[in-house]
This record gives structure tokens, C-alpha cells and sequence, in this order.
């Protein structure tokens, strides 16, 4: 039996999907402004055809360059906004992305929120090598790493429902850059999650974090809305909750875990939603049966290799640790339990994540 609004849902996203095929296939091109200090080769991207290339100067206003969209882009169904500040995509959740709620995992929903991040990347321009660096950082050997991820789940969607992702970019700080989502039930219209990462700059070859500068600053602003937009606008919203370091000894404790190869990334590292799976295998059976996440911080340490192995360490958060976050941010009102976690390295105890969750009770399901 399909899910709740899946026929309205099909018929919109093909609907949407027949405009934009027929966007892109009854157009001899798609125009997408660049800067002078942006510059990028078939070469350095290959698989894609026709690629953006710098055109204009700065002492001239930006020019529109001709852009050939690869089979990928006529096939997925996203696209950059209007104003080119946010990038859309419809995804249809499958039946190997729920779990046993009967609806999508939230490893489910981040590996999403990681994708539709890739494709905006990909369809300004940027790399396709997993980084989304631009020309100047792979001439200094630069990448982008996750410094914190922040997932706040309303509602999940089940098993052929269409959801659809907006996301934007735009700065935090002279050390990073941040990337925020919006997820959107394509049925209902209905917002069913909100998501916020802070991400900060490394040399490829000493691993060693540096100020973004502003040459690279000037390749990606462009593409920054032009009016700060926070996907968490309230005051003291949970996104912005300092987590407490999990003491020993833990309540709960999965130890000994091991990396699988599929487990690493295009980058030859254990992919960022991997610890997500690592924290959550720590938790007490009662509450997964009776409870589901609605939030989730991940604050990322250290980076995790092949060979590791990880401990997943648990503790029900102190109550007079609930509310405070240096600025006391609250939880959200049908919170019903909230934990910490830490996840370290088993041979030394060097952290590799520090992680925060909420939890509600599971609604009743006909």
C-alpha cells in the first residue's frame, strides 16, 4: 500500500520533472555568471561537458557564459533559484532508505542533505572530486571539512514520499563557510526538517586548518545570498547548543567498531554519516523502540582512517545541562529525552566526535 500523499506527490514531481526536461532540452543553453578569479577546465572536471569558465573581469559588470548541462543535470530534478542564491532538489525516498519506524533513517535524510550539497556544488561549477573546491583552492591544495552538523527533524517522510531539499551557502566568519537546508514535504508543501553545518578550510597535505582567503572568498561569495538567511533564525535556537564533553564511565557503550570499506568516501576517509550510525549504536534499546531522534549536533575532532578502531560511548545529558548552551537555548517542547555521546579512538581515547540528540516519543501510526 503507498504512503500518505504519494499519488499527489508522483504527479507533481513529474509535472516538475516534464518542465524541467523541457527546460533543458528546448534551450540551446543555460547562462550562469561567474567571476574573474573563478576559473574551471574539463580537465580538472571530468565527465562534464561544456564547463563554466571565467569571463569576466572586475572592473566590468559579470557576464553570462554558455553552459551545457550533463546527462546527470537533465535526469536529477533540481535546479538553482531565480536569484541563483539556492539550489532545489526532489528526492523520492526508496524502500532501502527506511528503517524500522517504517520511515527514512536519519542517516537517510543526512546522506541527502549531503547530495543535494554535492549537486548545487557541481552546478555552479565546482569540483566534482567530493571537495567542492573551487580553481584556486586546488591550485594551493585546499579542501572543505565538516566542522559541525546540525539536524532537526519535524516529520519523516516514508517509503515513496517526494521530499525536496533547498539549500545555500554563505559566511561564517574569516574561518569558514556555512551550509543550511530546508526540507519540504512535495505533497503538502509542509517544512519537515531544517538542517545547519559550519565548514572550515584544510591543506590536502598537512591536514592543518587556515583562514579562507580572499581570493577563494571572492570565487564563492558569488554565489552567497545576498542578505544573511539562517535556516534557524530564532534566538538561542537549538543549532548554537554547546555540547558538554561525555565523562567516563558512560551509561551505554558499543566498543570495538570497526570501519568497512564501504564506510570511507570518495576522499579515502570515513564518510561524515558514518558516525552518525556509530552514535546511535550505543543507545539503550528502550528508548529506540519507543522513541525517535528529532535532533542531532555533531561536532567533528578528528578525522577517522580505514584502520581505526572507534568506541560509541552514551549517557543520559544531566538535567542541569538541558537548556544551557552558553546562551541557555531550549528544547523543543515535545522533547521527551536527550543524551550526549562521544565517539573516540579505542587505542588512545583521542576523541573523534562529540554528539548531542533529542528524543521524542514515536507517534502512534495507523
Amino acid at each position: 500500500m503507498l504512503s500518505r500523499g504519494t499519488f499527489e506527490a508522483c504527479n507533481a514531481a513529474i509535472s516538475d520533472h516534464n518542465q524541467c526536461s523541457k527546460r533543458f532540452f528546448n534551450s540551446n543553453s543555460i547562462s550562469i555568471g561567474c567571476r574573474k578569479s573563478f576559473v574551471s577546465s574539463s580537465s580538472s572536471l571530468p565527465g562534464r561537458v561544456g564547463q563554466v569558465l571565467a569571463v569576466a573581469t572586475n572592473e566590468t559588470k559579470r557576464k553570462q557564459v554558455a553552459y551545457e548541462p550533463s546527462l546527470a543535470d537533465r535526469l536529477r530534478l533540481g535546479s538553482i533559484s531565480e536569484d541563483r542564491m539556492s539550489y532545489k532538489e526532489k528526492f523520492i525516498v526508496r524502500c532501502y532508505e527506511v528503517g524500522i519506524n517504517k520511515t527514512a533513517t536519519v542517516e537517510t535524510i543526512a546522506n541527502l542533505l549531503q547530495e543535494v550539497g554535492c549537486n548545487h556544488a557541481q552546478m555552479v561549477g565546482f569540483s566534482t572530486d567530493g571537495f567542492a573546491t573551487t580553481h584556486t583552492m586546488r591550485r594551493l591544495h585546499l579542501i572543505w571539512v565538516t566542522a559541525r552538523l546540525y539536524i532537526e527533524i519535524y516529520k519523516y517522510p516514508a517509503w515513496s514520499d517526494v521530499v525536496e531539499i533547498e539549500t545555500w551557502c554563505q559566511s561564517e566568519g574569516r574561518i569558514g563557510t556555512r551550509r543550511d537546508w530546508i526540507l519540504r514535504d512535495c505533497a503538502t508543501g509542509e517544512v519537515i526538517g531544517r538542517a545547519t553545518s559550519k565548514w572550515l578550510m584544510m591543506n590536502q597535505d598537512t591536514r592543518r586548518l587556515q583562514k579562507v582567503t580572499d581570493e577563494v572568498r571572492d570565487e564563492i561569495t558569488v554565489y552567497f545570498p545576498k542578505e544573511l538567511r539562517l535556516a534557524f533564525p530564532e534566538e538561542n535556537n537549538g543549532s548554537l547548543k554547546k555540547i558538554a564533553k561525555l565523562e567516563d564511565p558512560a551509561e551505554y557503550s558499543k566498543l570495538g567498531l570497526v570501519p568497512r570499506r564501504a564506510d570511507l568516501d570518495m576522499n579515502q576517509h570515513v564518510n561524515n554519516v558514518t558516525y552518525i550510525g556509530w552514535v546511535l549504536e550505543s543507545m539503550p534499546q528502550e528508548i529506540i523502540d519507543t522513541h525517535e531522534l528529532q535532533t542531532i549536533t555533531l561536532d567533528y575532532r578528528r578525522e577517522c582512517q580505514q584502520d581505526d578502531v572507534v568506541d560509541s560511548l552514551t549517557s543520559v545529558e544531566p538535567i542541569e545541562d538541558v537548556g544551557a548552551n552558553g546562551s541557555a537555548a531550549t528544547a523543543p517542547k515535545d522533547v521527551d529525552k536527550s543524551f550526549l555521546h562521544l565517539l573516540r579512538l579505542s587505542s588512545d581515547g583521542l576523541e573523534i566526535n562529540r554528539c548531542r540528540t533529542e528524543w521524542r516519543k514515536k507517534p502512534s501510526r495507523i
